[in-house]
């Protein structure tokens, strides 16, 4: 198991679009379910300083590795579309199943 954990701060008056764009409905969620070994994505929200935290979920740590690096064109245009939404990004980690 392997969870690549994401936070946001999105721009004020962004919430909405930023939820439609990388919630469980949105563009990276559907680019990560094209992956038969991912698993989820939780996504969380602290509405008081509008910060994001994104949890993506995958069976095996290579899989969510290779949905991030393909297809390329896609993923670009992705954070470009994120970029014009939060004013800030940070990955906190990527992290792997000590033990079941």
């Amino acid at each position: 198991m392997f969870v690549a954990l994401w936070e946001y701060e999105v721009k004020p008056g962004s919430e909405e679009r930023f939820e439609n764009a990388y919630g469980p409905g949105g563009g990276w969620a559907k680019l990560f379910r094209s992956d038969p070994n991912y698993a989820r994505l939780a996504f969380y929200v602290m509405p008081i300083v509008l910060r994001f935290t994104s949890l993506s979920i995958s069976g095996i740590p290579r899989s969510l590795r290779t949905v991030h690096g393909h297809p390329q064109r896609q993923v670009q245009m992705l954070d470009a579309a994120g970029e014009e939404l939060a004013s800030k990004e940070r990955r906190i980690g990527w992290y792997e199943l000590v033990a079941p």
